[in-house]
């Protein structure tokens, strides 16, 4: 059947209309959309924000705005104050940030081999992930180099605190009561270079904070060196740390050293995904 005239140009323009509708469909924001768009409005510092706010700042119709709010309260994802009666993020919001990061926290190690096993492939070295606990430094996941390479201990064995990479890039960015604990324990000598002045340790320490990295010289092992830097997570504590352990004449520790580079790099990747936002730290 061929189509004269203005019959042709109505079907033509019917099509058109019909794919407009469908593209502004498409881009038109749906009830979910909007309802994380307001949940996101209050990221970062969870502001109280009323309801004109908040839909003028995400250009929403007022009332789309009061039905959403009213549904995100409801069911406790956002609460209002009785006395401004604005709203801010209620107590569901807290429970999923909760289980966010209580997830990363437990799946530290999952999250972080990835990561680990790359550095070693591009160094060649020894890579270990090492966390701090209340009672030591823990080897929480090994990742061998090519030619293995004797180091204190297995995953799962403690390391000492007062000589290890790990725990020196850890403390360093740690409450001084903490540190204090440590070195109130003791520091054992292990070899000629292991530190057992306090105020050496803490000079280290301070090192450490200005150069993003720490060090152990043969402080374990004899003819053992090792980098490390620390992990955060996303409240910027410092909970682990990557270190590349390795013949003394390799690992030098030097701060232009590709060594150094990567296990700093290494250590900040992970810690974005414990979702670190920080610019000042490791």
């Amino acid at each position: 059947m061929v189509l004269k005239g203005r019959t042709r140009t109505k079907v033509l323009r019917g099509a058109r209309d019909e794919r407009q509708h469908e593209a502004m469909a498409v881009n038109k924001p749906n009830s979910i959309e909007k309802a994380l768009e307001i949940l996101l409005a209050f990221t970062p510092y969870n502001q109280e924000m009323g309801t004109g706010e908040i839909s003028g700042k995400l250009g929403l119709h007022k009332a789309t705005a009061s039905r959403i709010l009213n549904t995100l309260e409801q069911k406790g994802f956002l609460q209002r104050n009785p006395e401004t009666r604005k709203f801010s993020l209620g107590p569901a919001a807290a429970d999923v940030g909760r289980a966010y990061s209580n997830g990363l926290s437990a799946n530290l190690v999952h999250l972080a081999k990835p990561y680990l096993d790359a550095l070693r492939s591009r160094l060649g070295e020894t890579v270990v992930l090492e966390i701090l606990t209340g009672a030591g430094t823990v080897m929480a996941y090994v990742a061998e180099g090519p030619q293995r390479v004797r180091i204190a201990g297995t995953v799962g064995d403690r390391l000492p605190v007062h000589a290890a990479a790990g725990s020196k890039a850890v403390l360093a960015y740690s409450p001084p009561e903490m540190v204090e604990k440590f070195l109130q324990e003791g520091m054992a000598r292990l070899t000629p270079n292991t530190i057992t002045d306090p105020a050496v340790f803490l000079g280290q320490l301070a090192q450490v904070r200005s150069r993003g990295y720490s060090l152990d010289r043969e402080e374990i092992d004899v003819g053992i060196n090792a980098v490390g830097a620390p992990v955060f997570d996303h409240t910027g504590e410092a909970i682990a740390a990557v270190v590349v352990a390795g013949p003394a004449q390799r690992i030098t520790g030097k701060r232009d050293s590709q060594v150094v580079a990567r296990v700093r790099s290494t250590a900040q990747e992970i810690s974005r995904r414990l979702g670190y936002h920080g610019g000042g730290k490791g």
